[in-house]
């Protein structure tokens, strides 16, 4: 969970500085700014919205989360949602100041395409695709070092394209999937289900040391480009989460 406590305590929203080629698929905290990961661009920003940095990335650059001073980004270089498997899935890691990079980690278990990342407690969470004629969504644990630990499953029922972002805040797990409606499915610490909302964090969601969520939102335009913004919102018991406005 990030730990940024320089955002206001009433609702706010703030908007990613410029467009994009591609489309938003995550964004994390840390250190007094925020982080965009728009398929093919990384983006820093201030607490404002104001771009610090942007670097080019390779396609598909996912979900990505803050840890002591790094940036992990799920990445996937091969085929998504494929049921014979030939994802090529990796987790790669920034520095998060210079947003240079720091290292790459094999994570070849996420079969259908690495896409989503989470940490909790000194390991990371990868998720990602899922094929149309699968019911269970999959989590793949790994220690600090990227070593596999574990795989678990979610019997969250099927969403559109497995799960885009993940966070572990506030005490259980939230997810965020595609669709029509778009889905967050949320968990306990141990991936039994909580709940299955229709709500959209499946362009990024992270959590607030404050007891608050940030959720993030975008759109593209074929001339224009892509764009990101953030959101306040507070969990809620029954409905998953609520945008404060």
């Amino acid at each position: 969970m990030n730990s940024t406590t320089d955002f206001p305590n009433d609702a706010f929203q703030v908007i990613c500085e410029g467009t994009y080629p591609h489309h938003l698929q995550g964004v994390c905290t840390g250190g007094n700014a925020i982080y965009w990961s728009f398929t093919t661009t990384l983006v820093k920003t201030d607490l404002q919205g104001k771009v610090l940095k942007t670097i080019p990335v390779a396609n598909h650059h996912g979900d990505l989360c803050f840890r002591e001073g790094k940036i992990y980004i799920a990445v996937n270089l091969g085929k998504f949602n494929d049921p014979s498997g030939n994802a090529d899935s990796w987790v790669y890691v920034y520095d998060a100041e210079s947003l240079d990079e720091f290292a790459r980690h094999e994570t070849q278990e996420v079969f259908h395409g690495a896409g989503g990342i989470g940490h909790r407690e000194g390991h990371f969470y990868v998720v990602g695709g899922l094929p149309d004629s699968f019911d269970e969504n999959d989590v793949y644990e790994y220690d600090d070092q990227f070593q596999f630990v574990k795989k678990h499953v979610i019997t969250s029922g099927h969403t559109h394209l497995g799960i885009q972002s993940a966070t572990f805040a506030h005490n259980r797990w939230w997810f965020g999937c595609y669709g029509s409606p778009a889905i967050t499915l949320v968990t306990d610490a141990d991936f039994q289900m909580k709940g299955r909302q229709e709500l959209n964090c499946s362009l990024g969601v992270e959590g607030l040391a404050d007891g608050r969520l940030i959720v993030a939102s975008g759109q593209c335009d074929k001339e224009k480009g892509c764009s990101g913004k953030i959101h306040s919102a507070l969990p809620n018991e029954s409905n998953g989460f609520l945008i404060q406005k």
